[in-house]
């Protein structure tokens, strides 16, 4: 097979990137290792920047979202029985659009399955070569065990932080920049009405807890847990009696529970790799950098990649022109590195941290209090959490 893009990856940013070039004419062809009930079956963000409602837009993928997903205009920030409401609106003139992940995947899947490219399900990447030559080579493994080639101009690594991309990257001069914290997010997905209007980020002596939502029917919450917390270990009951100590009382009190239809632990990490691109091949989304959940940029920063990269190839196969080639890992990590900092500070804001102690407690308090107080600084937090601009 020859093609002028291959993609790796059939999550919502292979997906996206597949969609965008499809439109401006550029042959592509998108390989993913698992089927499409897998795939679909991925429960993870659910709050989307406007740029990247934007994006799903302009890639003819938004009609669904638009009538389906939430438009909210600010964020809620909790700690000793009090709240903070972060206004986007007012504060910086832009709102978010709460619409999971998995919708966003059905959507993308509906328009390519409908007008290409084509995706290949079932395919194993096992080496990806040639990047300095005339022209990469991807070799995948079909799950009956033949081999097949696909020749490409240019490849994308959209596969993850173990797919083949980051691998293939990681054996040139790949430079890491990573922070583990100590504790996870166990999640419980439940089809109760949410308890709280607009997102809710809980600080407590107890640890961090989150009450989101995917749409007017289906909740999602969370707590913090230790590094190594099995989600077997805990009961529905003993689920809903730790959530219900974190929240603010007035949110506690409309909590509606229910069976959980999900139950994970999401161990939290910062990570960057550096550069995004070596040779034929970029890397976009968590194949380059993860997030803590904390400030909701995953799935926005790897859609900031895609709509970058497509900027970049579509003049590079259409007309050769390279330039935007050439500035694309610079220019995709100014913005990720930002969208670092705000996850990381979100996380060290409303997390307990063991080692933080009594003052850490506190300083965790006047943080939230100067919030509370400074316009400037709320505005700060509504402009790094609507959208981090280039």
């Amino acid at each position: 097979m020859r093609v002028q893009v291959a993609i790796l990856g059939g999550g919502p940013s292979g997906l996206a990137l597949a969609r965008l070039l499809g439109l401006a004419g550029v042959e592509a062809v998108v390989l993913e290792r698992r089927d499409r009930a897998h795939v679909l079956s991925r429960i993870r963000a659910g709050v989307l920047e406007w740029g990247s409602a934007d994006l799903l837009r302009a890639a003819g993928v938004g009609a669904r979202m638009d009538a389906e997903g939430q438009v909210h205009d600010g964020t809620v920030l909790a700690s000793d029985g009090t709240a903070t409401r972060i206004d986007f609106r007012d504060l910086v003139g832009r709102s978010v659009m709460v619409y999971g992940q998995t919708e966003v995947t059905r959507d993308l899947c509906e328009a390519l399955d409908r007008d290409g490219p084509r995706v290949i399900h079932g395919a194993e990447v096992v080496a990806v070569e040639g990047l300095e030559d005339a022209r990469a080579r991807v070799i995948w493994q079909d799950q009956a065990g033949a081999r097949h080639e696909v020749a490409a101009d240019w490849v994308a690594g959209c596969d993850g932080f173990h797919g083949a991309g980051r691998r293939t990257m990681a054996a040139g001069p790949l430079k890491a920049f990573e922070r583990v914290y100590p504790f996870g997010w166990l999640g419980v997905l439940t089809e109760r009405p949410p308890a709280s209007a607009e997102v809710l980020y809980a600080r407590h002596d107890r640890g961090f807890a989150l009450a989101s939502m995917r749409n007017p029917r289906l909740s999602r919450y969370y707590i913090q847990v230790p590094e190594g917390t099995r989600a077997e270990a805990w009961s529905d009951d003993a689920f809903w009696d730790e959530l219900r100590r974190r929240l603010p009382t007035e949110t506690a009190e409309a909590l509606r529970t229910g069976p959980a239809l999900e139950k994970s632990v999401a161990p939290l990490r910062s990570y960057v790799g550096e550069p995004m691109r070596r040779g034929r091949l970029f890397l976009c989304g968590d194949a380059a950098h993860i997030v803590p959940p904390t400030g909701a940029k995953g799935l926005n920063l790897a859609l900031g990649d895609v709509r970058l990269l497509a900027e970049a190839l579509i003049p590079a196969c259409l007309s050769g022109d390279l330039a935007g080639v050439e500035a694309y890992s610079a220019r995709a990590l100014d913005r990720v590195w930002q969208a670092e900092r705000f996850s990381w500070w979100m996380t060290t804001l409303m997390h307990l941290f063991p080692e933080s102690g009594a003052f850490g407690l506190r300083m965790q308090r006047a943080e939230l209090a100067h919030l509370a107080r400074s316009r400037a600084a709320r505005q700060a937090l509504a402009e790094a959490y609507t959208g981090v601009s280039l």
